[in-house]
């Protein structure tokens, strides 16, 4: 394994953090390392040794199809036709998560999902950290997977987008979740069908598949004996008055987690049906429940001494995670719900009856502000988030909660979630954004 890369020519589509950890690995490897980026200006050029050849602003087909290998970024499509062009002629495709899965020696814990993945994939891995576990996360959360091939990890923890699904062939996952289906990345897939069909591969030569009891787009295409499901109730992993269970077992009590709502009950069986697949040990769950605190821009609360509630979902990113911000959620006085930005050509009619409610009014912003709009009568359309916040403030009373749970990506008007979500708690108290 160590040295089937050697002397063969290597092409690595797109640079950033993840290019460049591809770099090493095949510096590592003696191989003959070739860069593109589409971009013009791609992040990391300058970090890019001056002897490896770096073409911009393009896909270079020669390339690409004089290439033994390409490790493909996940933001280029596979459909691409200089891909599809490559592909025909024999060379093979992969994402930097099938090179890590073909020499990781350690357990793998693997999660997809639309919605919720980081939180699951965070607080299991403070599980196993928890209970004294040298664990690694990775994937499509901190740090790409190949540099965690450095360390002598006993447990790795990955979040996978679709994206990376389809260029892995080589997981086997001692533990593997799909959390949840809903439309996302339409722009992308060809219809919910194909995406769902990408998620699924996660499960592929999974020892352990734990499936959302509530959601049967969850389950495997075929029917497997390793299947744990978690749900309110009717499953191995549920929780009932407040109690976690796992399987007849009292775990603890859900007031003692710092994390709150009927998706985070939901993020923290999955999480334990995950650890203990795995092997963590109890104790470990249990605390990693009571000290975890949740994800920034991930329904966070943001400090004021106004008497609002003002929450911070920007990574509600598509229609899934604002129903499941806004499913059983209770507002003493009017909810001011922030929705807009890129909507990835999603359908948004699920929202209408979750939004369409007496005391809920819709401040509509960014690139599908105006379709968002439409969903209710109670809506108001501006151009940016900024001008929402200016047009809500001077009607806000006391029990009232602005919420910025916006359905839609955030690249039309921000650099990405993040961004928008720290615009909006400067926003939140009063400060400069």
């Amino acid at each position: 394994m160590q040295n089937q890369y050697q002397d063969k020519t290597v092409t690595i589509i797109g640079l950033g953090t993840t290019g460049l950890s591809c770099v090493d690995y095949f510096k590592n490897k003696k191989a003959k390392i070739q860069v593109i980026d589409t971009r013009a200006n791609p992040t990391g050029a300058d970090k890019l040794d001056k002897n490896i050849p770096l073409h911009t602003g393009s896909l270079n087909s020669e390339w690409l199809l004089t290439s033994d290998l390409i490790v493909i970024s996940p933001g280029l499509a596979l459909a691409t036709p200089e891909i599809q062009q490559a592909i025909q002629a024999g060379v093979e495709v992969v994402g930097d998560v099938e090179l890590f899965c073909r020499e990781a020696k350690a357990p793998i814990i693997a999660i997809t999902g639309s919605n919720g993945k980081s939180t699951v994939t965070t607080l299991t891995y403070e599980m196993a950290k928890q209970a004294g576990l040298k664990v690694g996360m990775g994937g499509n959360i901190g740090v790409p997977v190949l540099s965690l091939l450095n360390e002598e990890y006993e447990l790795f923890v990955l979040e996978l987008s679709s994206f990376q699904l389809e260029t892995t062939a080589s997981l086997k996952a001692k533990a593997a979740t799909v959390l949840n289906i809903s439309e996302d990345h339409m722009d992308r897939y060809n219809s919910i069908a194909d995406y769902r069909v990408a998620k699924l591969r996660i499960y592929d030569n999974a020892e352990n598949i734990i499936v959302n009891g509530e959601d049967t787009q969850t389950y495997p295409e075929q029917a497997v004996k390793n299947v744990i499901r978690f749900a309110e109730q009717n499953a191995e992993y549920t929780v009932s008055n407040g109690i976690l269970y796992s399987g007849n077992i009292a775990v603890m009590n859900t007031n003692k987690m710092l994390i709150s709502g009927r998706h985070n009950e939901m993020n923290a069986l999955a999480a334990m049906a995950l650890a203990e697949a795995a092997n963590v040990p109890r104790e470990g769950i249990v605390k990693a429940l009571q000290i975890y605190g949740g994800l920034p821009h991930r329904f966070q609360a943001v400090p004021t001494n106004d008497g609002v509630r003002w929450v911070n979902d920007s990574k509600a990113t598509n229609v899934g995670s604002t129903v499941a911000a806004l499913n059983g959620l209770t507002v003493a006085g009017t909810l001011y719900l922030l929705l807009g930005g890129d909507g990835k050509a999603a359908d948004f009619s699920e929202l209408k009856p979750l939004i369409n409610k007496e005391n809920i009014i819709c401040y509509c912003f960014g690139q599908d502000g105006s379709e968002l709009a439409k969903l209710t009568e109670q809506s108001v359309l501006v151009e940016t988030m900024q001008q929402a916040v200016e047009a809500i403030r001077p009607k806000l009373q006391k029990g009232d909660m602005v919420l910025l749970s916006p359905a839609c990506a955030s690249l039309d008007q921000f650099k990405n979630f993040e961004q928008r979500g720290d615009v909006f708690m400067a926003l939140a108290q009063g400060l400069e954004a």
